[in-house]
């Protein structure tokens, strides 16, 4: 289905554009990424900025897993440096500069608390983060502070004040993670890439000599199915990097675990600052954070080894309770199951352990850059902040491996699309194309209804996220376009339909298919919530209001 923007000549960033480049490639790619999350899109980013013919493949939404469901935080990583990790912290440190200055309208610095309940532990913290700022170097943001008492409370006016000594501020970053990654997807469209989501790699082409030669993928929308070239094929799929080794290698042993990482999203009256708290040692060694985010607060995370990996996991109550149960020991008012808004989890694609370990602790939290004899290049592990450096690395090897021509990397200083000045309303995370939604709203009066009364997200936005963000689905639109799924599942629930009637005005589809979003994106969201919730009408009348 080609969108409306496409035929009127509009976005670059359109689907049935990207199809038509392909079915017409009949030289092949130079390189193909299998995997939409931040890994991927960083990798083709890097190939397309260098100039390389570039194809990227995603069997979902682009970060519709573990990428959407970080901590939205870019950061150094205090506990890898407690940990000893110098050279990850180096680098990240470096990263999170780099994207500061890239992404300004998604990346901000946020100023973090450790709220002290000895002079010892102040003081023990207090030279770590010292040393931390000292590690930046010229990509610090601002410098740390060991605080009274009185300078805590004022910061966070919520936080438990039986024996409260002082505590300490530092800053890092703070980011919204599946902006981002939309953000750079259409970064790599403009470098000329080409990227397709609901489109499935299912096996890999190889050449005489055993040698990767390219993907067999599957059109989801359309059943389609093609046999695509390449000069080097890269596996970025996050957990499900074994899936696509296998394709390769049958009796390929596991290359990375899952680790499950659980958030829970309160109302912002929990924290009442703009300050993130900072549990640098729950009872079970873990770090812990409450951070202010689109006016809620996101509270995790857990860390918890698991032997299989999907796109939708589900919280366990263990780590539920331990979330709400560790949090409500530094809150003054503490969280029960009644206050949680949503709740979700993520998957970290660790490398595997040794075996006969369990624990997380054991398992890298650095990147892995494995060439397999077929030449099968995967990448995997790593964090958010580094994948402009994973990417980097990995494309220096897959030129090696393709033999493509050699070109030096040009990502350190390309400017993230959106890149703008952030300012004060909710547009700000859209950056430069915020004028685009605005000259919607002039054009289309009616598209200024608000989606929900707790949300200031209008129609127009839905209508943007169709026409230039590749949203194809209600979920995409609700849980990635405008995290409202994140942040508030009961009221990502009451918009369903209205959203439901939009995105389909917008592609040409049928009643019948807007049920069935309905239907199928409610499902959904009761993942995300404590007790079910089933609204009391999901008719569609209101909503034929913006269609």
């Amino acid at each position: 289905m080609r969108s409306k923007a496409a035929e009127a000549g509009g976005s670059i960033f359109d689907r049935a554009t990207f199809v038509e480049q392909l079915q017409q490639n009949t030289t092949g790619w130079d390189v193909i990424v299998v995997g939409g999350g931040a890994t991927g899109l960083g990798v083709a980013v890097d190939a397309a900025a260098r100039g390389y013919k570039t194809l990227l493949l995603e069997q979902a939404d682009y970060a519709k897993g573990t990428s959407s469901r970080s901590t939205k935080l870019v950061h150094g990583g205090v506990r890898y440096l407690a940990q000893g990790d110098v050279s990850l912290v180096y680098e990240a440190l470096r990263e999170r500069g780099l994207l500061l200055q890239n992404a300004p309208h998604l990346v901000r610095v946020q100023p973090f608390v450790i709220p002290s309940y000895s002079l010892f532990n102040q003081g023990f913290y207090g030279i770590g983060l010292k040393v931390y700022d000292w590690m930046a170097g010229k990509y610090r943001f601002k410098k740390t502070e060991l605080l009274g008492k009185r300078k805590i409370n004022k910061l966070l006016p919520t936080v438990e004040q039986n024996g409260l000594k002082g505590g300490i501020i530092y800053y890092d970053g703070q980011f919204d993670d599946a902006r981002l990654a939309v953000n750079l997807a259409q970064t790599c469209a403009e470098q000329g890439g080409a990227l397709l989501n609901y489109f499935k790699v299912t096996g890999l082409l190889k050449a005489e000599n055993g040698k990767v030669a390219g993907v067999k993928a599957m059109d989801l929308e359309t059943g389609a199915a093609y046999d695509l070239k390449a000069k080097v094929v890269i596996n970025a799929t996050g957990v499900f990097v074994n899936d696509v080794l296998k394709m390769d290698k049958p009796a390929q042993d596991p290359l990375v675990r899952p680790s499950q990482g659980v958030h829970v999203v309160l109302d912002r009256s929990f924290l009442q600052s703009e300050a993130a708290l900072m549990i640098p040692k729950t009872p079970d060694g873990r770090v812990l954070f409450a951070v202010p985010w689109h006016d809620h607060v996101l509270v995790g995370t857990t860390d918890t080894p698991l032997n299989s990996s999907s796109l939708e996991p589900t919280a366990l109550e263990e780590e539920i309770s331990f979330i709400l149960n560790t949090a409500g020991q530094y809150l003054v008012r503490k969280p029960t199951r009644n206050d949680v808004l949503s709740v979700f989890a993520g998957l970290r694609p660790l490398a595997a352990p040794a075996k006969g370990t369990n624990s997380t602790k054991e398992i890298s939290r650095s990147h892995k850059l494995i060439v397999a004899d077929s030449g099968l290049v995967t990448i995997t592990g790593g964090k958010w902040t580094t994948y402009r450096k994973m990417a980097e690395d990995t494309m220096d090897e897959a030129i090696k491996i393709g033999q493509l021509p050699v070109k030096a990397c040009a990502t350190a200083d390309l400017k993230v699309h959106g890149h703008a000045k952030p300012q004060p309303d909710h547009l700000s995370v859209y950056g430069s194309d915020a004028q685009g939604i605005r000259a919607l709203l002039e054009q289309r009066p009616e598209l200024q209804q608000q989606l929900h009364p707790a949300f200031p997200n209008t129609a127009a936005e839905v209508v943007w996220a169709v026409r230039h963000e590749m949203a194809r689905t209600v979920e995409d639109v609700l849980a990635r376009r405008m995290r409202v799924l994140f942040l508030n599942a009961k009221a990502a629930i009451e918009m369903a339909p209205a959203v439901a009637t939009i995105v389909a005005a917008e592609l040409g589809l049928s009643d019948t298919w807007k049920r069935a979003q309905v239907d199928g994106f409610i499902a959904l969201a009761n993942q995300y919530l404590l007790t079910p919730y089933m609204p009391a009408d999901t008719k569609e009348a209101s909503a034929s209001q913006v269609a």
